[in-house]
């Protein structure tokens, strides 16, 4: 579907995108008229825009899901025409009528989870008596993550085994990085350009995770009760921002800024490696976070709606 961006952009970049916004509109309109779809689901995002907008046209139900803690305006746009709204955590209902909102909290998908501390363990050949570190930049990777690792390899790994996923653009001098190590420290040392299958053993052998705040640490991060140092990305709009500082504000994460992370990385993860009982009362708080049933609950919803849909018809 056609579509752009409007937010933040010079005028002449968004008065382009809203053209292509109302291309989408068409676009998606002939398409809702040729396959009769009963419901629409919606997570945001300009590209989601005119599809729903068809969608409300075409009297097709709509359910959006905002992922993070503070919806943006696509979202904001499309729960105006939503006839549910669901949200990841209760202080987002704040933003949406009342009437149309509920918490399901964030859905983790079938089969991350399963194993137990040992078995992941083994799975990524860690030792079972030590301290685990794990460090995500996500598919592309977070390069100031990466580098700020670097800087302080050799320290990190005397105080713990790291689990590194650098993402495919860094992996070639992360790989580099790996062979100026000392034999004792690489073999603490397990660096991967990308874990798919393998992510949630990493997470469930974990005692402590560093990653940014995108919109799946309010799910994957309290399924697995893993305390985080939270680093939110700084060049895009403020989502990171707000979901590190709500799971911060709970107790089950700190803060650290991009800007200052080669210099503070090191001594807050000693900090708090040092003190198990805060290591462990911030495992309790994520846990508390945790929805098991989310997914099945923005599927009921999405099939009370789509019911609804096909009864219009008639």
């Amino acid at each position: 579907m056609p579509a752009g961006g409007v937010h933040g952009l010079a005028p002449w970049r968004a008065a382009r995108n809203l053209i292509k916004l109302v291309q989408g509109w068409r676009a998606a309109y002939r398409l809702g008229r040729r396959e009769r779809p009963a419901a629409l689901f919606a997570t945001g995002g300009y590209a989601s825009v005119p599809v729903a907008l068809a969608a409300c046209t075409l009297r097709v139900p709509i359910l959006v899901y905002l992922p993070d803690v503070e919806p943006g305006l696509a979202v904001r746009l499309i729960a105006r025409l939503a006839t549910r709204v669901a949200v990841t955590v209760e202080d987002s209902r704040a933003y949406f009528p009342a009437r149309k909102v509920v918490v399901t909290g964030y859905p983790v998908r079938a089969g991350l989870g399963g194993l137990d501390r040992a078995e992941a363990r083994a799975v990524l050949r860690l030792a079972l008596d030590e301290p685990v570190l794990l460090v995500l930049g996500g598919s592309r990777g977070a390069r100031s993550i990466n580098q700020a690792l670097s800087g302080v390899l050799e320290q990190m790994l005397e105080l713990v085994q790291v689990v590194h996923v650098s993402g495919e653009l860094d992996w070639p001098w992360v790989a580099e990085r790996r062979e100026t190590l000392l034999a004792g420290l690489k073999a603490r040392y397990h660096a991967f350009p990308y874990l798919h299958e393998e992510i949630g053993p990493a997470l469930a052998a974990a005692d402590l995770v560093v990653c940014r705040a995108g919109a799946s640490t309010l799910g994957e991060l309290p399924f697995f009760g893993l305390p985080a140092v939270l680093v939110p990305y700084p060049h895009a709009w403020r989502y990171q921002r707000v979901n590190a500082e709500w799971l911060a504000g709970r107790g089950a994460a700190i803060v650290l800024e991009d800007g200052r992370l080669a210099e503070e990385l090191l001594l807050a993860v000693r900090r708090l490696l040092s003190d198990r009982a805060v290591l462990e009362k911030m495992t309790e708080r994520m846990q508390t976070l945790a929805r098991s049933d989310a997914a099945a609950r923005l599927a009921n919803d999405l099939l009370v709606l789509a019911r609804q849909g096909l009864e219009r018809r008639l």
